[in-house]
């Protein structure tokens, strides 16, 4: 694939967002606009309709003043220490930072203002900067989080093209529970019906995470917001012409059918009885900070800010 990147400045680094039970923070920051990992699923096309030639997946935006931006919105006297999500509508670990870097210098800030962070990402990437998230871990609160929407790496492929394969998440994943404080979870998001919401698929899932001993796993399932709709259908018309029919009759509204999601949600809690796996890393995020003997009213009142 060839990528063009533009070079841009941004007035903050983070971005508040809506607080929700399922989204547990305030704050979201994102290094990079546009993301080439080419899931043909991404829920963010929809947020990207500044974007002339529907390019999200070729046309990157580097904001490389992100640093500067995030050190005056950390030194304002109104930060109070709020999570910070590293990676809401794209990865600030993609291929792309390997070239421009611009990780370590927020971890940095992170460290230097003590300030808890959430980094979700596809790629393992992140094990170029291994000491400085385990070096924040070891002040504060750090959740590693890999998506992972396919056990076989064949699928893996073909619905993320350009991410890392899922054996490579697990093994992240895995290097970050055993030798350093950071909490770590699965979240299988989204699971795609007919392709990724199987049994089978969906059991080896969380399996991996229990024989890795992952502090949790999440689950949703697909939506098809905007132009994400006309997207996903494009590539399922192309790579899986099987379930095309179906998966139109399943998303008429863009919502998955109401039926089809009870029925999906009554599997996937046989699987959590079954493998034991924790559903809920906020319970996580407030035991981290017990064990910390950190005041716990003071964290929650940032956590909930």
């Amino acid at each position: 694939m060839n990528n063009k990147f533009n070079f841009i400045t941004c007035k903050a680094a983070m971005n508040r967002i809506k607080y929700t039970e399922r989204i547990p923070y305030r704050y979201d920051l994102n290094a990079y606009r546009g993301c080439t990992h080419g899931c043909i699923y991404c829920f963010a096309i929809y947020t990207h309709s500044y974007l002339e030639n529907n390019n999200y997946f070729g046309e990157i935006y580097v904001k490389t003043n992100i640093a500067e931006a995030l050190e005056r919105q950390l030194c304002s006297k109104s930060w109070n220490g709020s999570i910070i999500n590293l990676g809401g509508v794209t990865d600030n670990y993609q291929p792309c930072e390997e070239t421009f870097r611009l990780m370590p210098d927020i971890l940095r800030l992170l460290i230097k203002h003590k300030n808890p962070a959430i980094i979700s990402t596809k790629s393992d990437l992140i094990l170029r900067d291994f000491d400085l998230v385990a070096e924040l871990a070891s002040i504060t609160y750090v959740n590693v989080a890999a998506t992972i929407t396919a056990s076989d790496d064949n699928l893996q492929r073909v619905i993320e093209p350009q991410g890392v394969s899922t054996t490579r998440r697990f093994a992240m994943l895995k290097e970050f529970r055993q030798h350093s404080n950071a909490s770590t979870g699965v979240h299988v998001m989204p699971m795609i019906p007919y392709i990724t919401d199987t049994y089978e698929n969906l059991d080896q899932i969380f399996a991996t995470t229990r024989e890795f001993d992952l502090g949790y796993l999440i689950t949703a399932s697909l939506n098809l917001r905007g132009q994400t709709r006309r997207v996903f259908m494009a590539y399922i018309r192309k790579l899986f012409p099987q379930y095309a029919a179906d998966l139109y009759n399943l998303y008429r509204d863009g919502h998955l059918d109401k039926e089809y999601k009870i029925q999906l949600y009554k599997k996937v809690s046989e699987l959590y009885k079954k493998h034991s796996v924790s559903a809920n890393y906020v319970t996580r995020l407030k035991r981290h900070f017990e064990e910390r003997r950190t005041p716990i009213e003071t964290l929650l009142m940032a956590y909930n800010s």
